[in-house]
């Protein structure tokens, strides 16, 4: 069954032949095994052309922030998955990943998207960008909603991450109308909110490399990758030594039940 248009059957990432492979209009045996690193070729990939060195820094710096979390529940799914299957490491690995959503990781793109609207609103109603997120905080708290990229539960005088990966978006000459955009955020937003509500790392990773030129629409794909870094960590020191079902227990002991007693348990 045919849905949607079928006029389009092209791929610019990649083809090969008997005697060659080619990627983004370079031989991956001669242009790039061994003559580039794995940021630029992820850059490569999406976008179909090598980083500058400022684009390149400034990704490796947002994948190094978060590929590494504890044992956020993403993690613990991985963990227990490998722990209930020691050969699917590739079952563990997507475990992981399908936590990644709104609340955890996911929340880099809602921050991104997010500083995306007020750029857009500012431009649609021609008012300046300060004038778009005071407007934007104050109907955010009428309708008691978070401010996506703003506020964390232990950070709450700063996210050290967020903080650093700002200084080095700056030291680049990175910094553009997304860093602005977000930073007027932070500067309205507790007054506005009426609580602390600093930047956190999820706010920065999207101002910073949006900025840098990476996409909007492939933004979720740098904590993904970034995150499947550290998932391999966890994962690898699960088959050494496993807590997959230390964790599966402790969950056991934590939660209470309070549903209906059965006819037994009540006699």
């Amino acid at each position: 069954m045919r849905i949607g248009k079928q006029d389009q059957a092209y791929t610019a990432i990649a083809t090969s032949d008997a005697d060659s492979i080619t990627v983004r209009g370079h031989d991956l045996c001669e242009d790039l095994i061994g003559k580039i690193d794995f940021t630029d070729y992820f850059w490569l990939l999406v976008l179909g052309q090598k980083p500058t060195c400022a684009q390149r820094a400034m990704m490796d710096a947002c994948l190094v922030a978060i590929a590494e979390h504890g044992l956020v529940p993403s993690v613990q799914a991985a963990r227990m998955t490998l722990a209930a299957g020691p050969e699917s490491w590739q079952g563990a690995i997507s475990a992981g990943l399908l936590g990644m959503g709104s609340v955890v990781a996911g929340s880099s793109e809602s921050a991104g998207r997010y500083l995306a609207e007020i750029l857009d609103d500012a431009e649609t109603r021609a008012v300046d960008v300060e004038t778009a997120v005071i407007d934007s905080l104050e109907a955010l708290r009428v309708a008691r909603k978070k401010v996506a990229g703003l506020g964390h539960p232990q950070h709450s005088a700063g996210d050290p991450r967020a903080n650093r990966l700002l200084e080095i978006s700056d030291e680049l000459g990175v910094s553009g109308k997304y860093v602005e955009t977000l930073r007027l955020l932070a500067q309205h937003a507790p007054g506005i909110m009426k609580r602390p509500l600093p930047i956190n790392v999820s706010g920065a990773i999207p101002a910073v490399i949006l900025d840098a030129g990476w996409p909007l629409e492939a933004l979720k794909a740098v904590p993904l990758l970034a995150r499947t870094a550290g998932l391999a960590a966890h994962l690898y020191e699960e088959s050494l030594r496993s807590i997959g079902f230390i964790m599966s227990h402790k969950a056991d002991e934590a939660i209470a039940y309070d549903g209906k007693a059965s006819s037994k348990a009540s006699e």
